[in-house]
């Protein structure tokens, strides 16, 4: 039989014991991640808005792998209080937190403000995920070694990261923000990394992925024709999401990524991300902005 796409990616790591935490894990490569990680013995938490999906994402998980330490916690990126309700919850509840995968993403949203003043697509894309990530940290540490793994695209390729303007409606195409959502995640992957080895924190690794053209329903917002087009596009020429859940896997739970803390992947191998990256002044300010945009509030900062 011929090996798939992602052959290199195979490990035969497992994680009993550990705790993952997954985000848009009710369908697509969220889904497969999940499952992928209750192979090995995972507690895994399923992140999502819909109650009924993550039902169902549980009993799917269950009856694939036998796993029934499958917990299910609801959380909108829409609302940071959704946010900040799950993070709080999963430290109440959780001893420990081995794993975070920030999995969730979405294209096509309407161009507007939230009601935290943020712009949707940035939000949901981006913002969500530093936030869930800033008040999981302290929990990360404590459970060392242990793995962040931000899901990027090659559209950050494309992405442009201008702090005075990141946040404005009406700037750039839903794609556009998508586009710089997504850079913001690679750019927010370093700066974390970067702090981390400046305050002497040691045990927690964070890496930013791009997971390829899969077969999903990734353009369902658009509606339309663009939906149809580009969804079929996505069914004939994608790879299984099955096999494109084995990269944040293989960087979650494969020894061969210590050290390698910072950097971007692709295919299972260090990636070119972007000239931005590059820029401390850049990565600084971002990680700064951000911090101001999500109101961390003086509880919640660890970095004072």
């Amino acid at each position: 039989m011929r090996r798939d796409e992602l052959w290199k990616c195979d490990t035969d790591v497992r994680i009993e014991g550990k705790v993952a935490v997954v985000t848009g894990a009710t369908a697509g490569t969220g889904l497969e991640v999940a499952k992928n990680l209750a192979r090995r013995g995972a507690r895994v938490v399923l992140a999502s808005r819909s109650p009924r999906k993550l039902a169902a994402a549980r009993e799917s998980i269950v009856q694939a792998t036998g796993n029934t330490n499958i917990v299910t916690r609801q959380m909108d990126f829409e609302s940071l209080t959704s946010i900040r309700n799950f993070a709080q919850e999963t430290i109440a509840t959780e001893p420990r937190v081995d794993i975070l995968i920030n999995n969730i993403g979405a294209v096509g949203l309407e161009d507007k403000l939230t009601a935290d003043n943020l712009q949707l697509t940035m939000q949901v894309n981006y913002f969500g995920s530093f936030l869930l990530t800033f008040l999981l940290f302290p929990l990360l540490k404590s459970s060392a070694p242990s793995r962040i793994i931000n899901v990027s695209s090659l559209a950050a390729l494309l992405g442009v990261v201008d702090l005075d303007h990141f946040n404005d409606v009406g700037r750039y195409s839903s794609f556009g923000y998508y586009c710089n959502a997504k850079l913001a995640d690679i750019l927010f992957t370093v700066e974390i990394d970067r702090r981390m080895r400046a305050a002497g924190v040691s045990g927690v690794s964070v890496y930013s992925m791009d997971p390829s053209l899969n077969k999903s329903n990734f353009f369902r917002n658009y509606g339309g024709h663009i939906e149809k087009f580009f969804n079929a596009a996505l069914r004939r020429f994608g790879r299984r999401t099955d096999v494109v859940a084995k990269l944040p896997v293989y960087l979650a739970v494969d020894p061969r990524f210590e050290g390698q803390s910072g950097k971007h992947f692709r295919d299972c191998d260090e990636f070119y991300s972007s000239w931005y990256a590059s820029d401390s002044e850049l990565t600084a300010g971002l990680w700064e902005e951000t911090k101001r945009l999500v109101n961390i509030s003086s509880s919640e900062d660890w970095e004072r």
